[in-house]
């Protein structure tokens, strides 16, 4: 019997033993026109690059305090899920409040919102600045384009590192995790709390849910990335979905569930 999932790094392992190859995270922009599909080995490719990343280059580990300013998204899961399986605690994942950024070590932004929180830092504020990376959310993972400044780019970096993570200090369950709007989680505060929600939702292994991503926002990580890894489910998460597709897109996608959203003949999470 596999070991019981104890940090949301077991979730993601969890995952991948069970079916490497099958959809996990599905990513739509329509008004973008995009879509991008990554099976259960491909986010943890994904997420070992972005754990060796930080561990390598800015010495993330069990401690370090990681500021995720990105938007619900397929790399946002990828950076997620790689700041946990480093032992880190993810202190912000979305907001406005680019000026709280006290007492960090890393600052991953989308590219929307770098010069803000440049600003916000400061120019040239010492040793206690954080490390900034940008990312540009391209959907095939591409660079920033058009970008002239101190961050480093989260594509360009993570692509050189390696495949398959080993954490120099093994995340412990009584770790922080997450630090947001005034709540703090362990990593294993953060696995109870997803397995609680998927009990009370009634998620279960082999459901796809349809996520509209600003629900996602509202609603956190733990909602749309790990409650689903909990149960054994799958995520088709969608930016600005458009209401005349999501019927095609449900039966397309096979989809059993939603948040945020309503489709006829789709239950939808947390309804009473």
């Amino acid at each position: 019997m596999p070991p019981a999932a104890s940090t949301p790094a077991d979730l993601l392992a969890a995952a991948l033993r069970d079916a490497p190859a099958a959809p996990l995270l599905t990513w739509y922009d329509d008004p973008a026109g995009e879509r991008v599909e990554l099976s259960a080995a491909t986010l943890a490719n994904w997420v070992a690059k972005t754990a060796n990343l930080l561990q390598d280059e800015f010495d993330v580990g069990r401690g370090s305090r990681v500021a995720v300013l990105l938007p619900p998204h397929w790399q946002t899961a990828a950076v997620l899920l790689g700041v946990w399986s480093c032992g880190g605690s993810v202190v912000s994942t979305a907001g406005e409040d680019v000026g709280a950024l006290a007492d960090v070590d890393v600052v991953l932004v989308s590219q929307d919102r770098l010069e803000a929180v440049t600003d916000a830092l400061g120019e040239g504020a010492g040793d206690g600045t954080p490390e900034l990376v940008g990312l540009s959310l391209h959907p095939l993972g591409a660079g920033m384009a058009g970008y002239v400044g101190p961050a480093r780019d989260f594509a360009l970096e993570v692509r050189t590192h390696g495949d398959h993570f080993s954490p120099y200090d093994a995340p412990e369950p009584g770790s922080p995790g997450l630090a947001a709007g005034g709540l703090e989680l362990s990593l294993g505060s953060l696995v109870a709390a997803a397995q609680e929600l998927a009990g009370r939702c009634a998620l279960a292994a082999g459901d796809r849910v349809l996520v509209d991503g600003a629900a996602a926002e509202e609603a956190g990580p733990v909602a749309w990335l790990l409650m689903p890894l909990a149960a054994g489910a799958s995520v088709v998460l969608c930016r600005d979905p458009r209401p005349e597709r999501l019927a095609g897109r449900a039966q397309e996608e096979r989809v059993t569930a939603s948040l945020g959203v309503r489709i006829d003949g789709v239950r939808v999470l947390g309804a009473a």
